[in-house]
């Protein structure tokens, strides 16, 4: 039996010992991580059932990200039910559809709207209270942590997927794009980050006829960082991109809205805002290159590196509009981009 066939069968014993009655559960997806999730229902309630390997995804942050969030008024799953030992966590099935499946020109700006809004309570919670009830604040989103992040772009998509061995010109000129990225991090004001805020992680909540809601799950990252994070993650979503003439007033939205709620002082210009929001785009989109490459290489997740071409057409555009950046810009359309696209194209003839 495989590690994988232990743990559904642990998982389901677990399940049945709890609910004292058989149960049938069906695989939902994995995500970007170790974890796996699962739906059942059990007297007609709904339920969702997260299969998280403890040496590899503790469950611990989860945990107390969802009663901050909670505490702030936001919707999320409520925890039901824990098994420490083996990372099985029962939860309240708080929406089975995501927003990106439901977004269209017609209604993306109403739906981005009520997102952004979801920042204010998001951006307050900075303190997590763990089982032992002691209080200790989210994980700082510093400068160390962009380098870590922005090095999985080099190792993984240039060194392990690619191939591509960097001159010494091309690593300076990265080093020194690196560095504006880092800079932009340390200058924004710091609030409460989800870190991984977009379409997929937001699902459409119809508990209330009167009333569709937005929940929110996939917060255990949730660090402490800069304000223009989670709005760029959803504006500039890697999985799906709108129209310039649809995004910029809801750029505009959120600077209003973080003024408003006093995460930046009102002396912050929207240029000034502006270009933390790109810089912060392209820091996470160049990590998340090298991620959807590393989830191929290291964890066998192919489906990612469709994801890739749109990371690093973001990340060409948004570059060459600021000339300390536009080398970074050019290097990815000349280089990396081709390169990206030759792969996909001989990898799908090497399959068929």
């Amino acid at each position: 039996m495989s590690e994988t066939d232990l743990r559904f069968s642990l998982l389901v014993s677990w399940l049945k010992q709890y609910f004292a009655q058989e149960v049938n559960i069906s695989l939902i997806c994995g995500d970007a991580s170790f974890r796996r999730y699962f739906r059942l229902t059990v007297n007609n309630v709904d339920y969702i059932v997260a299969d998280s390997p403890i040496a590899l995804v503790p469950v611990a942050p989860f945990i107390a990200v969802a009663q901050a969030y909670q505490q702030a008024g936001l919707l999320v799953p409520q925890i039901i039910h824990v098994c420490h030992e083996h990372g099985f966590v029962l939860q309240t099935d708080v929406g089975q559809a995501q927003l990106l499946s439901v977004i269209t020109p017609d209604n993306v700006t109403e739906y981005y709207q009520q997102a952004l809004d979801l920042l204010v309570p998001i951006s307050q919670v900075t303190t997590i209270t763990h089982v032992t009830g002691q209080q200790s604040p989210l994980p700082e989103y510093d400068s160390a942590f962009v380098e870590r992040e922005l090095a999985i772009f080099t190792q993984w998509l240039i060194g392990e997927h690619l191939q591509y061995a960097m001159t010494a010109t091309e690593t300076c000129m990265l080093t020194s794009c690196f560095q504006v990225l880092v800079d932009n991090v340390t200058q924004q004001p710091k609030v409460g980050m989800h870190r991984d805020f977009h379409s997929r992680n937001l699902l459409i909540n119809q508990d209330n006829s009167q009333q569709c809601r937005l929940a929110v799950i996939d917060f255990q990252d949730a660090v402490i960082g800069p304000v223009t994070y989670d709005a760029v993650s959803l504006l500039r979503d890697c999985y799906v991109r709108w129209p310039d003439n649809i995004i910029n007033p809801l750029i505009e939205y959120h600077y209003a809205l973080a003024i408003k709620h006093q995460l930046m002082t009102s002396d912050i210009s929207f240029a000034q805002y502006l270009q933390w929001f790109d810089l912060m785009g392209l820091q996470r989109h160049i990590k998340a290159a090298g991620i959807f490459a590393r989830l191929k290489l290291r964890d066998g997740k192919a489906g990612y590196l469709a994801d890739i071409p749109l990371t690093l057409q973001y990340v060409i555009d948004i570059a060459k509009r600021y000339p300390n950046l536009m080398p970074l810009g050019e290097w990815v359309e000349r280089v990396v981009l081709p390169l990206v696209q030759d792969k996909r194209r001989v990898d799908k003839e090497l399959s068929q």
